[in-house]
């Protein structure tokens, strides 16, 4: 048996390293996940038309949903870490009066998107769908640059994500409930990494 890691530092030692960073450089990205600090890369041209071709598509076919970017939110199964997913899909207007570390709870789905960092593989495919899966987030969506493809996590159970949907980009794509729409992917083709 193997004794429990400490966490680096406590959530609200995060909260106020991320604070002051921010003030710092606006470039910076922090995470905290797992009990581990991570930084994300400033995103390229490429990353934000992905972005935006998903949020045209979200409100045409969702349009009482709103994609938010890079909406901080409190995650794990205690609320104890903090992530800034690239988007966050929910009903439109739900975090007014928030703060910078939402409630999870309103939240439909959550996206990324690979970037050219060092840690995307350890961050983006398996400590960040982990710890929306343990929030209890119905849908993980990761747009993979560096792979060309789609990977739709759902149906959260006991921290772990039991439906994982992997499809090339060109192929149509399908988000479960409560999402509910089709993706035509081939757009996503101009944005590989």
């Amino acid at each position: 048996m193997t004794a429990a890691r400490e966490p680096l530092m406590t959530t609200g030692e995060f909260e106020e390293l991320a604070r002051v960073a921010g003030q710092v450089s606006e470039g910076v990205r922090l995470e905290f996940v797992e009990g581990k600090l991570g930084a994300k890369a400033v995103p390229d041209g490429d990353h934000d038309c992905v972005l935006e071709w998903l949020m045209r598509i979200l409100l045409i076919l969702r349009p009482e949903l709103w994609l938010f970017p890079e909406r901080g939110l409190k995650v794990d199964s205690y609320r104890t870490g903090r992530a800034r997913p690239d988007g966050v899909l929910a009903p439109t207007g739900v975090f007014a009066g928030q703060p910078e570390w939402a409630d999870p709870a309103p939240v439909l789905m959550v996206v990324e998107v690979t970037s050219h960092d060092q840690d995307t593989d350890r961050r983006d495919r398996c400590e960040t769908p982990r710890a929306y899966a343990r929030t209890g987030i119905p849908v993980y969506l990761l747009i993979d640059r560096e792979k060309g493809s789609v990977v739709v996590r759902s149906n959260p159970v006991d921290g772990e994500y039991e439906r994982i949907l992997i499809q090339p980009f060109g192929a149509q794509v399908t988000i479960p409930e409560p999402v509910g729409v089709t993706l035509d992917t081939e757009p996503l083709k101009s944005w590989v990494a």
